[in-house]
């Protein structure tokens, strides 16, 4: 017995004098390290490339000389293991988010309200669609409508004032080629607030929302699958896997999604099919290549809303608390309200279609010029193809009775090539550290879009109407040609060890050569038109670290983008000018507890002008300006390991000035989407028995909105909730699974009814909120 205890102390000795050489520290102090740290996710994640931010300076010398040097390739390489990935703070706010800053900062660093939701937030809270994402971001809203799949809106701005990007790349206005997208294939989605067009260039007056896809990382091979069904008979399907292939220095992923979502309207549908991988390929330890592609499909049957009807006509059928107010279109509806005969109604015609596919190509290199010095550089190639064939327009007319419906189609056909290249250079000025990158960006961009010609309409009735077909289409063409090259610069100048400069300008070059023919391929007048433009936006900012774990933060930005509804479609009659936005912000992000706490807060004054508005039937308005001014709460706290518990909420204060017109004036309005409140609230607990089982409840609050400039018509104030439960199966069950999980989960489990968006071009309708709905999924991973 002496002799086994003699061994086992020998071990453990061992064993710690390799743990303490690893991580060159002792072993109790490594051990006071770890019990300070967050306590894990609920659910275990492979490490992915979501990285930390770089020492800049003098920190950085520091870490390099400590690094150990990369061996070299042996031709019988131990297995590699995944890397321990860091705990993800309550708020998600130790990871970089690239679209935001290029400095490599995380969230807590960057001197603006960022919100990054990641995978495993996707995960657990059963998140299908990027607009889900949204909702459950702070203070954004978004509604799934058809004409624009992904129509978000956040801190008083809609449609083409926020840039959606692809791993940090624009692709065109939101308004025109968002699509709805699943979120099986995405590693986060990032939400940077306030006018962003130094990072993300024209569009940006309210922010930027950018897609990342899934990275490879280095580590054992790790796969996962998921599937899920509803009480709709919907489904969902994935697959991905990634790591490091037998190749030394190469690592991959690659992931496929599948999805058919049932609408709660009759004959609505949308399914997906998502497909993406990743090669990145480590020549040195100073040159990195890497290589992905993605395809992506959608088509819809689609649903566009249930129209506003006088509740003198629907009597018994009015509803209350969906909407209110009067309206005058193509009749006076007198009060309105939306009847409940209507609401899984689908006045679409039968033949419709909304289809989209999407080819991505994109590589690239990193390459370490002096220990100091990285070069990157990204080329990339985008093409798409989209149709929209549908009857579009749902107007109740008051003197027949019935809905008078008119088509529409148009169809995209966009190419996009471009490139990204940056420099970055780690220095020290006068003895303080400073971290400063140039970025020299250039893309071309042709879009055609054939359009209708003509508009085929019928009237048919309220309650089981006769569907019908599309009809003739006479079709005409539109053509824009867009050549875009910026020059950035941002730097980080750390004055102390606690206060830091963050700065960064942006010139940029904009040329646009639009065309527009009619139906019978003569050139419409005022066309062809060529416009330049040259925008130099900006921001200041600073952070300071009070105490450890406490950052004080603000920064004066500015935006730019056109004047007019967005770039594809601006009319050689209407003013060529850009409009302006500038935005003060100012607030505090605080992690503490152990890392087991954090919240944020900001308040913003954002003031765009020269601005056009949408009105109905495919009109601008002109707008002098947009105000808006409001605060930003949120907050996330782990008391005990079972329990975890989160919350946000914004308010959000947004008119309009100087918008006067022949016949009247909308000064003092607000824009159409935009409720003054956004919450969102949630709990868990999870009971660690042998088979662990953890419960949970979601809840969201958003206030009234109104659907167009006028403010006559009321969405009201809804608030919905959400519960959920899965059980984790242990390993015994499926030896060859070292993660299983079972999830059932009620949305809406009030079945509330409630209006969630109005498109201003379609005054006449409204976007409903799907109704409760059961659904049972399964997770594995191994």
């Amino acid at each position: 017995m002496p002799s086994i205890r003699l061994v086992r102390l020998r071990r453990f000795l061992l064993a710690s004098a390799a743990l303490t050489s690893f991580v060159g520290a002792d072993l109790p102090a490594a051990l006071a390290q770890q019990a300070r740290e967050p306590l894990p996710p609920v659910e275990v994640s492979p490490a992915q490339s979501r990285k930390q931010a770089k020492p800049a300076g003098r920190d950085a010398q520091s870490v390099r000389r400590v690094a150990p040097r990369r061996p070299a390739t042996a031709s019988a390489a131990p297995k590699p293991v995944v890397p321990a990935a860091a705990a993800q703070t309550p708020l998600n706010t130790n990871v970089v988010a690239d679209s935001a800053s290029r400095l490599g900062l995380t969230v807590r660093q960057i001197p603006a309200t960022v919100e990054v939701i990641s995978a495993q937030t996707m995960r657990e809270q059963g998140y299908r669609t990027v607009s889900e994402v949204a909702q459950g971001a702070v203070g954004v809203t978004s509604g799934d409508n058809p004409a624009e799949p992904a129509a978000f809106s956040m801190r008083g701005f809609t449609n083409s004032q926020i840039n959606t990007l692809y791993n940090g790349i624009k692709i065109g206005p939101q308004n025109m080629t968002s699509r709805i997208t699943d979120t099986a294939n995405l590693e986060a989605v990032e939400f940077v607030k306030g006018p962003a067009s130094v990072m993300s260039g024209e569009g940006a007056a309210g922010g930027a929302i950018n897609l990342v896809t899934k990275q490879p990382h280095t580590g054992a091979i790790r796969n996962e699958a998921d599937f899920s069904w509803d009480s709709l008979n919907s489904f969902r399907a994935h697959y991905g896997s990634g790591g490091s292939a037998n190749v030394q220095g190469l690592d991959y992923r690659f992931d496929i999604s599948r999805s058919s979502l049932n609408g709660f309207a009759d004959d609505t549908n949308t399914k997906t099919l998502d497909v993406s991988g990743q090669l990145n390929y480590r020549i040195s330890d100073s040159l990195k290549i890497w290589g992905a592609i993605e395809y992506r499909e959608d088509r819809s049957k689609a649903y566009w809303g249930a129209p506003l009807v006088p509740i003198a006509f629907s009597g018994s059928h009015a509803t209350s608390g969906i909407v209110s107010g009067s309206y005058f279109n193509r009749t006076d509806l007198g009060a309105v309200t939306i009847d409940d005969r209507t609401f899984n109604t689908n006045y679409n015609v039968l033949d419709n279609k909304n289809v989209a596919q999407e080819v991505w190509l994109r590589g690239g290199f990193e390459l370490k010029l002096a220990p100091d010095l990285t070069l990157k550089s990204q080329a990339y190639g985008y093409g798409a193809e989209r149709t929209w064939f549908n009857n579009e327009i749902e107007a109740f007319d008051s003197v027949k009775n019935q809905v008078y419906r008119e088509r529409f189609y148009v169809a995209h056909s966009q190419r996009l090539v471009g490139n990204i290249t940056d420099l970055t250079w780690d220095a020290n000025i006068a003895g303080f550290d400073n971290r400063f990158v140039t970025t020299l960006s250039s893309s071309y961009l042709d879009f055609v879009r054939p359009g209708a010609a003509n508009f085929p309409f019928d009237d048919v009735s309220l309650v089981d109407p006769v569907r019908g077909y599309y009809g003739l289409l006479t079709t005409k063409q539109q053509t824009a040609r867009i050549d875009n090259e910026a020059l950035s610069f941002e730097d980080r100048l750390k004055l102390t060890r606690t206060f830091a400069l963050i700065g960064g300008l942006r010139v940029e070059h904009i040329g646009l050569d639009r065309n527009s023919t009619d139906q019978f391929g003569l050139v419409n007048a005022g066309f062809p038109f060529t416009k330049d433009w040259a925008p130099v936006t900006g921001r200041i900012g600073y952070t300071w670290d009070a105490v450890p774990g406490l950052t004080f933060f603000s920064q004066y930005a500015t935006g730019a983008d056109i004047s007019a509804n967005n770039i594809f479609l601006l009319g050689p009659t209407q003013p060529l000018d850009l409009t302006t936005a500038r935005t003060y912000e100012t607030g505090v992000k605080h992690l503490f507890w152990d890392s087991r706490a954090e919240w944020s807060f900001s308040a913003y004054d954002i003031l765009r002008k020269n601005v056009y508005a949408a009105a109905g039937g495919m009109q601008l308005n002109i707008a002098g300006r947009q105000e808006s001014k409001g605060v930003e709460l949120a907050a996330a706290v782990r008391p005990i390991e079972p329990l975890r518990l989160w919350g946000n909420i914004a308010y959000v204060d947004a008119r309009y000035a100087d918008y006067n017109f022949v016949g009247g004036s909308f000064s003092g309005n607000t824009p159409p989407n935009v409720p003054r409140i956004v919450a969102n609230a949630g709990a868990s607990y999870r009971f660690f028995t042998p088979w662990p089982v953890e419960v949970g409840i979601t809840g969201r609050h958003v206030g009234d909105r109104y659907n167009t400039d006028a403010n006559v018509v009321t969405m009201k104030a809804y608030t919905v909730a959400d519960v959920y439960a899965f059980v984790d199966i242990p390993r015994t069950v499926f030896n060859a699974v070292d993660q299983a999980r079972l999830t059932f989960r009620v949305r809406n489990i009030t079945d509330k009814r409630y209006a969630i968006w109005g498109d201003p071009f379609y005054p006449d309708q409204i976007l409903l909120g799907a109704p409760r709905t059961y659904e049972l999924s399964a997770a594995f991973k191994w």
